[in-house]
């Protein structure tokens, strides 16, 4: 089999709008699902204690404990976090926008980088614009993809650095403001955050946090969520949901087929849409193991960033056919 070196372009519409309407017209009690969890932010306010007090237990340790904890503890913890923003994007804790906003602002503190009013407005783009390049962020840019390449060396950057590489993708997003006072706000915050932690808690405090940051979205098996989210690695199927043992610690976020589907049912209850409709998810080619997934990702050259979806106008090429048996990927 040839190395990919494109993306493949597809003609077809989006999967999840057609799929939706199909499972509620024979599981219409998924509607019942629909709502919000304001216990969600409970949990945002231990998680983000928890990031605080462990910053600070730290402190006076050696700098192996400090990364060794920021992998094998913060990064767990922070990528909780990033969940509670992803449903403080959907509006899934409050009925009040502006409560849901703040609540996603207070999720990202640890996290130190303001993001989660950004990640907000471009992750629904990505739910009603999949695989558009000029509207879905969630795309690797060309030239990020032709970099990293598919050898093991520039995944494992890619992975180490992805909120950086993030970021140079915000600048091709059309109709998406790049600044305004929610932004300046959210910002204004982690400045005031990283003061504090800098001046009363030290360098060591501010490594943790920073560590835990990347090693929570980027080379840890954490990582390996943003490949099975999107990237095909079973013919013609775009979107993957996983359905293993760390969906109890990241609150459900492995049911991706789930919420794209049903993208305003809350963390909770995200399992009950597959067990009211099993037949349209178990047909599904699903994965078990984000640890086998990344190390599959890494060392398997025929896994590129171009092993995405684009809906464009240039450079058709039709997807292939292939049945999705009803098996299990990793």
């Amino acid at each position: 089999m040839s190395l990919q070196k494109s993306f493949v372009y597809s003609n077809s519409p989006e999967p999840h709008r057609l799929r939706t309407k199909e499972i509620l017209k024979e599981n219409p009690a998924i509607r019942k699902l629909i709502g919000k969890n304001p216990f969600s932010f409970f949990i945002i306010l231990f998680l983000v204690a928890l990031q605080i007090g462990l910053s600070w237990f730290f402190v006076n340790q050696s700098w192996w404990m400090v990364f060794g904890a920021a992998y094998l503890i913060g990064a767990f913890a922070d990528h909780a976090l990033f969940v509670m923003v992803h449903e403080c994007a959907h509006r899934l804790i409050f009925k009040n926008p502006i409560a849901n906003r703040l609540a996603g602002i207070l999720a990202n503190i640890p996290q130190i980088f303001p993001s989660s009013v950004s990640f907000e407005r471009y992750h629904i783009k990505h739910h009603s614009f999949q695989g558009v390049m000029e509207l879905d962020g969630d795309l690797p840019n060309e030239w990020e993809a032709k970099l990293i390449d598919n050898y093991f060396i520039g995944k494992m950057i890619w992975l180490l650095f992805y909120p950086i590489f993030q970021v140079f993708r915000l600048g091709r997003l059309r109709e998406i403001k790049p600044f305004d006072g929610w932004i300046a706000l959210n910002v204004l915050v982690q400045i005031v955050f990283m003061g504090l932690v800098w001046v009363v808690l030290g360098p060591k405090a501010m490594v943790f946090l920073v560590a835990s940051f990347f090693f929570s979205v980027g080379l840890h098996p954490l990582g390996a969520r943003w490949i099975q989210e999107h990237y095909l690695l079973n013919g013609d199927q775009e979107t993957f949901s996983y359905y293993g043992p760390l969906n109890t610690v990241a609150f459900n976020v492995g049911y991706h087929n789930e919420h794209h589907d049903f993208p305003s049912v809350p963390w909770n209850k995200l399992p009950q849409i597959r067990a009211i409709a099993p037949a349209s998810y178990n047909a599904l080619v699903y994965h078990t193991s984000w640890t086998k997934l990344f190390i599959r990702f890494l060392f398997d050259k025929e896994i590129s960033l171009f092993s995405r979806v684009v809906r464009s106008n240039r450079g058709k090429v039709p997807l292939t056919d292939e049945s999705k048996p009803d098996v299990e990927l990793t």
